[in-house]
């Protein structure tokens, strides 16, 4: 039986980003026959890489799990819980630390896209973080990480401190991690310029359609999104896998960008997508897209908005959550003691 674990920040209201790339994926993960636990984590130590003012941390704690039950994960089937609650992250990180080499953190390029020039300022935190997030996954034993294509990277880095840990202590207690890395929309770019990802620390909020947006502001948002002066691409746009060719992502990454958000609403292949608008103008794809988004993502916005107001009702759900998270990942932290000589 597979054990699932993902997790995403609390910085910030979350976009179609977040939801495309890992919170949609959590919900259709949810329905297969072969998992014994699933553990949905809202990061917050991951967020304190940077500084968080404290008030809206709490704050953004509890938008980030309104935002995963009121996309559809239920918290009956699943674990829901925040990170901080649960000290063997912590804990295991320090000894993932000591297995963890230098050379392997300096090749993270996330460290050195987010740190960019001041790399001597950031915070051992922000350079150490793929470690907590290999101990996020690796308390529970989990095999199976729902994730964007662009944590590919850290999965790799976490398989090999297991597989390190394993070799080290002659053992073969950690399972074999793999990342589940699926839909149509695994990596979706800014609505300013298609080469970004869409972030939630873009100062432009025209960069991103955010869960929580209406639909005059997706509307507008999406009217505004930055194209090119050319019809939209054909067939031969796509390659023999049914992904985007790698020169139509150069030279069209705004074009390309559109229709895989596209895709990714409305569950569709590329393929699909690319037959339904070769040749239109953009004007047909944004105002597709429009309605698509005011579909399927308003009624999320505004079930996270009457779960926001109920304060008590989302805490209870991450208390319970991490009560159970605690007790799973204890047992797995003893014996990894016991396996290195601490007891």
């Amino acid at each position: 039986m597979d054990r699932i674990f993902s997790g995403v920040q609390p910085t910030g209201n979350l976009h179609i980003g977040n939801y495309l790339g890992a919170i949609q994926n959590f919900v259709k993960i949810q329905k297969r026959e072969n998992i014994s636990k699933a553990y949905y984590c809202v990061v917050d130590l991951h967020a304190i890489t940077v500084w968080q003012n404290p008030l809206q941390l709490k704050k953004e704690t509890l938008e980030t799990a309104a935002s995963f039950i009121a996309a559809g994960i239920d918290p009956k089937k699943s674990i829901i819980f925040n990170q901080s609650r649960v000290s063997s992250h912590a804990e295991l990180a320090w000894i993932l630390n000591c297995v963890c080499r230098i050379g392997w953190l300096n090749r993270m390029t996330q460290f050195k896209e987010k740190a960019g020039k001041n790399k001597e300022k950031a915070s051992v935190g922000l350079y150490a973080y793929p470690v907590l997030m290999a101990s996020d996954i690796l308390s529970y034993k989990s095999n199976l990480v729902p994730v964007g294509d662009d944590q590919k990277q850290h999965l790799e880095l976490a398989r090999d401190i297991a597989n390190k840990f394993n070799h080290d202590y002659e053992v073969n207690f950690f399972p074999e991690i793999e990342p589940l890395i699926f839909g149509s929309a695994t990596r979706v770019m800014s609505l300013r310029n298609g080469k970004n990802k869409m972030s939630k620390s873009d100062e432009s909020e025209f960069s991103r359609i955010n869960l929580l947006d209406d639909k005059d502001t997706i509307k507008n948002k999406i009217k505004k999104a930055k194209t090119d002066s050319e019809t939209i691409m054909g067939l031969e746009a796509i390659d023999s896998s049914g992904e985007f060719n790698s020169n139509i992502s150069i030279q069209r990454p705004e074009a390309v960008n559109l229709l895989n958000i596209f895709c990714g609403v409305e569950n569709l292949s590329k393929k699909e997508a690319v037959k339904t608008f070769s040749g239109k103008n953009f004007s047909d794809l944004k105002d597709a897209l429009t309605d698509s988004l005011i579909s399927k993502i308003t009624p999320i916005g505004m079930e996270i908005k009457k779960m926001i107001s109920d304060k008590k009702y989302l805490e209870s759900i991450l208390l319970e959550g991490a009560e159970i998270a605690e007790e799973d990942s204890k047992k797995n932290l003893l014996e990894i003691k016991n396996i290195i000589g601490f007891n």
